[in-house]
């Protein structure tokens, strides 16, 4: 496992190497997130004045018109904390061995322009999603890549990649994770809580692998897009969250999507082998089970949408009032509580895939248990009080 028990706690004194930058690490997400903050309020009257404002329909939450365009304050908020990490001495030597930064940049800007015109006049799905092709594919141009694979089975090993495999697997990843996040995106502060905490875990992952490479410059972009990304968030959510007042629309959602999947990317080709060897098999495998446990819950909410529509004989893409947070709202939750419960189901599992790789199974074993018990009865909340209520109502008539 990467580092042991400490790392998070070493990883701010450094040790080995240049150390690892946790202070400057934490300014870049800290600018992200105010200038994020400060963007989305001009972005919310630039996007009344252009027209782009979502009206309620029947299978939405929300009950009055709300403006959209907040994935163009997250952007300018991303852009800021990476143009500040580039001229920052701590930070900016890793710019220098990839081009993982430009690559984010570019594939953001194309994500976020085909997210802008969708939000403002509307997209169909196959232009949509050739949109999201596009952005994936500047990904893969510019060098992020999945380089290769740990197969645990048959012998295998680490499979390496050629160019066209690569490329392959990660328009794949890239675009389901970007369809994911924008399936699940339907509550107020629901797409803009999930980023922050699956960033968040991706950052821990990446901290635990920039501590064991003692700081190497090389293995810094996996940390800066997801700390970016976590401020982005953070800072949209002041204005998203339940009674939003801006909505970040698919420029948003899809941005987090991309960028989820572009950190994970860029982390799994920095894992050496032979650092870890064979036996560390969730270290090896850390990248595809981060990205597994981040996007599981939208991306189950996605499979089962679609398996439902096409069942119906309607077009997948076809809107409808199933998904997993109208059913949680019908359980009796408030549109609030039911972003937090969402919440901490993709926390338990995003925080408990990052802890596997820090620490031993016999610690986050017993915690991820746990974790999905409390999960589990916050969720059946409603629905227990109510047969709680209504045994002691039944107790009551007998005496």
């Amino acid at each position: 496992m990467i580092g042991g028990a400490p790392v998070l706690l070493a990883a701010a004194s450094g040790g080995g190497g240049t150390g690892v930058p946790l202070r400057e690490l934490m300014l870049v997400g800290l600018t992200a997130a105010a200038m994020t903050y400060l963007l989305t309020s001009a972005v919310r009257v630039f996007a009344i004045r252009a027209g782009a404002v979502a009206v309620p329909r029947v299978r939405d939450v929300h009950v009055i018109p709300t403006p959209r365009l907040g994935g163009l304050g997250m952007f300018g908020g991303v852009v800021a904390g990476i143009a500040l990490a580039a001229n920052l001495p701590a930070l900016n030597r890793g710019f220098a061995y990839t081009t993982d930064m430009t690559a984010v940049i570019a594939a953001g800007t194309v994500i976020v322009l085909v997210g802008v015109v969708d939000d403002r006049w509307g997209l169909d799905a196959l232009t949509k999603f050739v949109g999201q092709l596009t952005a994936a594919g500047v990904l893969v141009l510019l060098g992020i890549s999945w380089l290769q694979l740990y197969v645990p089975f048959g012998n295998i090993g680490t499979l390496v990649l050629d160019p066209l495999q690569a490329g392959l697997l990660t328009v794949a990843i890239t675009v389901a994770t970007i369809n994911a996040i924008n399936f699940v995106d339907g509550l107020d502060g629901l797409a803009a809580g999930l980023g922050l905490i699956a960033a968040a875990a991706i950052c821990m992952f990446s901290l635990g692998l920039l501590r064991d490479q003692g700081g190497d410059v090389s293995y810094y972009p996996p940390a800066l897009i997801a700390v970016s990304l976590a401020g982005a968030c953070l800072g949209f959510l002041p204005h998203n969250f339940s009674p939003a007042r801006i909505f970040m629309g698919d420029s948003g959602a899809m941005l987090i999507g991309l960028l989820l999947a572009a950190a994970s990317t860029s982390a799994s080709g920095r894992i050496a082998v032979n650092a870890y060897g064979p036996a560390d098999i969730f270290t090896l495998l850390s990248p595809l089970i981060l990205v597994a446990a981040v996007v599981f819950i939208p991306m189950l909410d996605m499979l089962l949408a679609v398996i439902r529509r096409t069942r119906a004989g309607v077009g997948f893409y076809t809107p409808d009032k199933m998904h997993l947070h109208h059913r949680l709202l019908e359980l009796g939750h408030s549109q609030r509580r039911v972003a937090l419960i969402i919440y901490l189901w993709v926390g338990v599992l995003a925080f408990s895939a990052a802890a596997s790789t820090l620490f031993p199974l016999s610690v986050v074993a017993p915690a991820f248990g746990a974790g999905l018990v409390v999960a589990m009865l916050v969720t059946m909340a409603p629905r227990l009080h109510r047969r709680f209520a209504e045994l002691r109502t039944s107790t009551k008539a007998f005496r």
